[in-house]
């Protein structure tokens, strides 16, 4: 629903009218997020919170990183950049952020010229290589019986 209203005021009271709606708009829209977010929580809520798990892990690219990383540990970015040639290096950075935010890796960075970061997979990183690999043990199983039939 569009609300149109017409005003005939000077240019201050214009700035202040302008500034209150969008903070009415700001409001609304946050308090919806903050319920829809409630409901979400209330409606989902069970011992084993895939969307969480899929947050920190899911993704195109994540489990190839963490792969990689615990294949030859620690890992400099230069390496990673050229295993991960298919991936523009902007999101091998917000990715590598993310997992080190979530506290999968841990980045160590050496004050040298020209500066070095490597990356090693941290002590709850390193729980996740079973499920990785029991991930792909399910998906080798999976596509045969897709095949099959």
């Amino acid at each position: 629903m569009i609300l149109k209203v017409k005003f005939t005021i000077d240019k201050s009271t214009n700035q202040v009218v302008t500034n209150l709606v969008h903070s009415i708009i700001f409001c609304t829209i946050t308090r919806y997020e903050t319920i829809m977010e409630e409901k979400k929580i209330k409606k989902y809520t069970s011992c084993c919170d895939v969307n969480g798990i899929f947050k920190i892990i899911g993704g195109k690219w994540k489990a190839l990183i963490i792969k990689s990383i615990s294949s030859d540990c620690p890992k400099r970015f230069g390496e990673l950049r050229r295993e991960m040639e298919n991936m523009a290096q902007t999101t091998l950075t917000i990715q590598l952020r993310e997992l080190e935010r979530d506290g999968i890796i841990c980045r160590k960075i050496y004050a040298e010229t020209p500066p070095r970061v490597e990356y090693k997979l941290s002590e709850v990183g390193k729980t996740l290589l079973p499920i990785l690999d029991l991930l792909d043990q399910w998906w080798i199983v999976y596509k045969t019986n897709q095949n099959d039939e």
